[in-house]
């Protein structure tokens, strides 16, 4: 089975998110119109996944607070954290259950995060 942007075959989800479209940013609650998001392996029902964020210059999230680790790298552009930390393309970050922050990009930001529980 395929659509334009997924394939699927037994055991195995191809996602082309260069042709998937974006969706409106909501994952802290209200719509952020300078945010959107592809929710890639994200399950909104356990809070826990993988999705794309792509941030338009200016855009900030609302702070948060992590229930799970929360890891992301910065694809495109740059990310400015609560504490004035600068993250570039490449740049790995890991948030550790129970912490809480928030972010900002001045020139704009695609990065791919996920959320997910040790066990």
């Amino acid at each position: 089975m395929s659509h334009a942007h997924e394939e699927y075959k037994p055991g195995r989800r191809i996602i082309h998110t260069k042709a998937k479209p974006f969706a409106p940013y909501d994952m802290e609650g209200p719509v952020q119109t300078d945010m959107s998001v592809i929710e890639l392996s994200y399950d909104r029902g356990n809070k826990q996944g993988a999705y794309l964020i792509r941030m338009e210059p200016g855009a900030q999230t609302i702070t948060h607070e992590h229930p799970f680790r929360e890891e992301f790298i910065i694809l495109e552009g740059e990310l400015i954290e609560s504490d004035g930390t600068v993250l570039r393309v490449g740049d790995f970050v890991m948030y550790e259950p129970g912490t809480a922050h928030n972010s900002r990009t001045e020139k704009g930001c695609l990065l791919l995060g996920i959320d997910w529980q040790r066990h």
